[in-house]
């Protein structure tokens, strides 16, 4: 990433707020398609990472995955229903707005 791109100023700020630290130490990967358990960890950690309140409704995700404790947030806030989460599905941005 230069500082010249247009999402600079953006990955910066997430990176300092902890809601991303890149796809590696040192790169960012602007182009690769996110899964819908990255997107919806974002919005998780934006939202100050609280804890689960509930149960875990899902049968596709474990205590152990990164995105655990952001799936089951979605589902308490009604981003996400059902009973399989789908970690590594592309999200398409429509379907980012649609969980804003």
């Amino acid at each position: 990433m230069k500082s010249s791109d247009y999402f600079a100023d953006a990955v910066q700020w997430a990176v300092e707020k902890d809601i991303t630290s890149g796809t590696s130490k040192t790169t960012f990967s602007p182009n690769e398609t996110c899964s819908k358990a990255q997107i919806l960890t974002f919005l998780w950690r934006a939202n100050g990472s609280p804890d689960p309140t509930e149960a875990n409704p899902f049968t596709d995700i474990k205590t152990t995955d990164y995105f655990y404790k952001a799936a089951l947030w979605a589902a308490e806030k009604g981003l996400v229903s059902g009973s399989t989460f789908g970690a590594n599905a592309d999200c398409t941005r429509a379907m980012t707005m649609d969980y804003m």
